[in-house]
Order: C-alpha cells, then structure tokens, then sequence
C-alpha cells in the first residue's frame, strides 16, 4: 500500500490559529475516534495546550468495541476521558458533567470571591472524528456544519452556551505520518481524505485486518469462509453482493468501495484497530 500523507495548506493556518488562539483558553476538549482512539491522537494538538486540561471525549463509541475501556486507560494516565456518540442526544448531561470536572476547581474558586466565570475551550481533533457534532451536543441545537467527510470545517467559530465558550477548529493532521499503521487506520474510518487514496490497496488492508480481528464478522456480511488472502475475499464480495460487469468479470472499483463504506457505516459491526499497548505508549 502506497504512503499516506496528507497536510494541505489549510492545516498550517489552522495549526497556527491554535497557538494563537491557546492563551484565550481555559482548556482544551480533543475529540478522537473510539474506533481507533490512538491513530487519531495528534500529539501536535497536546502540545498547543501544554499545561492546560485537557478532556479527550472517544467519539463514535456507538460504532468501536470496548470505547468505555480506552477511556479507562486514558484516565489512567493521569488525564480526563469519556466515551460517547455525540449524536445521541441522551449523552448530552455526560459530556457537560465531564467539562465541569476538568474546570471544576477554578469555577469553585472564583465561585468563592463571589462572581461567576465563563470558561473556554477549544475543541481540537483530526479530521472527521466528530468535533462539530461534540461542540452540537452540548449546545443542544445544530450550530456549526457537520458532515461524514474529512475537511469539512475549515476556520474558527465560537459559541457561546451555558457556562462555557467553545472554539470549533478545523480538523488538523501531524504533518508527518510517521506510523503508517495509524495512517491507513485514520483512512479505513474517513479521517483522511478519500481523493488521495488508492481504494483498491485500503480495501485489500481493511479486509486483512478484518480477517485478522473480525473473521466472523466478514462471514456473516458477505459469505467469506477462506481468510488466506484479501484478492479472494474481495472475489467473494462481488460474488455476495452481485458486483459483476458485463462479460463475467468483477466489478473490484464498487467492491472496494463497499467494504470501505460497510465499515465506517457499522454495517460491519463496532471495530476496535488499535491494541492497549497502541494506547498506553502515547503521552496523554
């Protein structure tokens, strides 16, 4: 599979538009995918808010396997997490309790010299991971755009609620992948933009991976009883869902489309890709 890198411009400007906006900020709320919550940690966003407390809410729980148990092992490196889905409106109170923790002991304190503070935060996040909708839920009506597409917030917003400030900024990415492990997992779930990847060859690595954690999974959706090879398994797809052209053969460009699109739709059942250890060596 070729290199994934993607940085464009809009990520430098928005990159520098943290730091710039950072000393206006009582904290930060980084959103990451419970998919995958170790790929899309972005250890350039910790470090604009160095210091600082920092909530990292696992969004998309509803779509990842044991997202309440990432959570636990984020917290247990001394920082706060929840796992939710944002687009469930019953999660609103969990995440406004979890906002309230981080900035608890300053409320208190300015509670006692007798005047009431608004706290801020910006919310930061790869692309993709759901920062929009974060920032809706606790709003409790739609204020920023949202979409299923990598790059759709492109500057800042604030919006104010109850309490709180909040500064929507556009999805960012490490300007380097070094792990192109994370990459190609960032790609599987939408994070990266899909005009610069090669379909074919992310199918093929979505169907090894899955055969390698999920092989029922792949069997219930589509027939697949033989995991030794993805071209096979990819061969079995087209057969399951009627992928054929005229003159018998396969039809592999809505193929691997499909597989692509049945995972980040759930239709292949919650997915956990990244392990522990993926999760305990990053520096929260």
């Amino acid at each position: 599979m070729k290199v994934i890198q993607w940085f464009p411009g809009h990520m430098t400007k928005a990159m520098r538009m943290m730091r710039e906006n950072a000393a206006l900020c009582d904290g930060a709320i980084i959103v990451l995918d419970a998919r995958c919550p170790a790929s899309s940690f972005n250890p350039k966003l910790n470090a604009v808010f160095a210091g600082k407390p920092v909530l990292y809410v696992l969004n998309k729980s509803d779509l990842a396997e044991n997202a309440e148990e990432c959570a636990k092992l984020i917290k247990s490196s001394g920082t706060a997490a929840v796992a939710l889905n944002a687009t469930q409106s019953g999660c609103r109170r969990q995440l406004f309790s979890a906002c309230e923790a981080v900035v608890r002991e300053k409320r208190e304190r300015a509670q006692a010299k007798g005047y009431e503070r608004v706290f801020r935060f910006m919310v930061l996040g790869v692309p993709n991971t759901g920062k929009s909708t974060v920032i809706n839920l606790l709003a409790g009506s739609k204020r920023t755009v949202t979409g299923d597409k990598a790059g759709v917030t492109r500057g800042k917003q604030w919006i104010r609620l109850e309490g709180f400030e909040l500064l929507d900024t556009p999805g960012t990415m490490p300007p380097n992948f070094e792990n192109q492990t994370f990459a190609r997992r960032l790609a599987y779930v939408g994070s990266v933009n899909d005009d610069i990847l090669d379909f074919d060859d992310l199918a093929l690595a979505l169907l090894a991976d899955m055969a390698d954690k999920y092989p029922g999974r792949l069997s219930e959706r589509y027939g697949i009883s033989d995991f030794s090879a993805p071209l096979a398994m990819l061969d079995e797809v087209c057969l399951r869902r009627g992928f054929v052209l005229r003159g018998g053969d396969y039809d592999y460009d809505r193929a691997c489309r499909a597989v692509v699109d049945d995972l980040r739709k759930g239709r292949l059942g919650p997915v956990l890709f990244d392990s522990s250890d993926d999760i305990r060596a990053l520096k929260f």
